[in-house]
């Protein structure tokens, strides 16, 4: 959990996507206003992470003609604006499909990821259940994990950064829904959009992999507030204030895997760390506004630091109340996430808030489906995590209940496919 927020989200042009009529917005139209608009991508945050700046407010009559596309330099859904609705789901590779099978798998993915980008039917026995909406900002993204190497045997193209998490004192985890071969993240700002490509994406796996976990979650819809904002997340805090954006100088760098890196299919590439972060919210509840805001450090109203000026102002780490004791307590989340106080280290963070109903003792299944970016873990999450672990206030109110670590490689060209130098280099 860390401070995190929403991308801008601007067409390539610099204009605002025309506002529909009232009577309504045809496909077609849609998808040329987005076809000519394209879409700038957004920035990322820091603390627990980084994640996107906040979108200008949106018409909602307009949020289907938004589009990302799919061939690039990096895959999509990594710097994008946080999406209404996201899905993310692991598989694993059936009993004997290996490498061919992956390989065609990954071919098949990514024309069908790509068409539905574009605000297309898949190519056969499309379900029409995204039918009438544009393409809604949808992002899809692959990723494999650790045990994808050995099951295609390219164990020596494994990156040494997948490397299995450490384990965390914070850590409650289910291995059912932990790791997997394959990775897949879905994003768009429409849910049944966001589900028509799921659908898609779990028919096309076909015989050659079954799903090992899915996890559905939610964002607030562009056009929901009178006026851009930082995002909230379940427990009512502005969730992202300190996020750098992809204009950093350094950003690249911390994010991304260089063109001159190792192994060299990962070039322009990232590493995902997912986490299913579960909130106690019954017990965070019970805590006066006071306590909340000491436990993060800033005021949740709008996000100021506690030590005083608007949601922007630089947290001012030593000062000191006339007890002595520091404005910002020692084990505020928002003093412990700063990079200045971790050597540095950062992430992209774009999560989802998830809701999975009720437990038979009346306590919420909910929380964050926490998903950062980094151009290496053991530099980024890993850090971050250890210091948390050893103090962080907000430790007692959320619980760590499944992990994974993914590779997801650059973004594929005009007639490439996802992985393509990997599986066939």
């Amino acid at each position: 959990m860390a401070e995190q927020s929403q991308s801008l989200r601007t067409p390539a042009t610099g204009e605002t996507p025309s506002t529909p009529p009232a009577g309504g917005v045809s496909r077609r139209a849609l998808l040329g206003t987005a076809g000519a608009t394209g879409l700038a991508l957004g920035a990322a945050g820091a603390g627990v992470g980084y994640a996107a700046a906040p979108a200008r407010a949106t018409p909602l009559s307009s949020v289907g003609s938004g589009r990302a596309m799919f061939h690039g330099k990096h895959q999509p859904g990594i710097t994008e604006s946080l999406q209404a609705r996201g899905h993310l789901i692991a598989f694993d590779l059936a009993a004997g499909a290996g490498r061919t099978e992956a390989a065609a798998l990954l071919r098949r993915w990514s024309a069908t990821a790509a068409r539905l980008m574009a605000g297309e039917p898949t190519a056969h026995d499309d379900t029409d259940v995204a039918r009438d909406a544009g393409p809604s900002s949808l992002t899809i993204t692959f990723g494999f994990g650790n045990t994808f190497f050995a099951r295609t045997g390219l164990e020596k193209q494994r990156p040494s950064a997948l490397d299995p998490l450490p384990d965390f004192s914070s850590d409650h985890l289910d291995k059912a829904r932990s790791n997997g071969d394959l990775w897949v993240q879905i994003g768009a700002d429409d849910a049944l959009v966001a589900f028509h490509a799921l659908r898609a994406i779990q028919k096309d796996a076909g015989s050659a992999a079954r799903v090992r976990w899915q996890m559905n979650g939610f964002n607030r819809t562009p056009g929901a507030t009178a006026h851009p904002m930082t995002a909230r997340n379940l427990m009512g805090q502005l969730d992202g204030t300190r996020n750098p954006k992809p204009t950093d100088a350094d950003f690249d760098q911390r994010i991304f895997v260089p063109s001159s890196g190792e192994p060299a299919w990962m070039a322009n590439g990232s590493y995902a760390v997912v986490r299913r972060i579960r909130m106690l919210l019954d017990d965070w509840e019970k805590l006066s506004l006071a306590a909340q805001e000491n436990v993060i450090g800033r005021k949740k109203s709008n996000g100021a630091p506690l030590s005083g000026g608007t949601e922007t102002t630089a947290m001012d780490l030593e000062k000191a109340r006339a007890d002595g004791e520091y404005v910002v307590p020692v084990n505020a989340h928002a003093r412990i996430t700063r990079p200045d106080q971790n050597g540095g280290a950062a992430i992209l963070r774009r999560p989802f808030s998830y809701h999975d109903g009720i437990d038979a003792d009346g306590t919420p299944d909910a929380g964050l489906l926490f998903v950062c970016w980094q151009a290496d873990p053991l530099r980024g999450f890993v850090p971050l995590q250890r210091k948390l672990d050893r103090g962080d206030a907000l430790s007692q109110y959320i619980r760590h209940e499944a992990s994974g670590l993914f590779a997801v490689p650059g973004g594929a060209g005009d007639g490439e496919y996802v992985g393509q130098r990997l599986l066939e280099g």
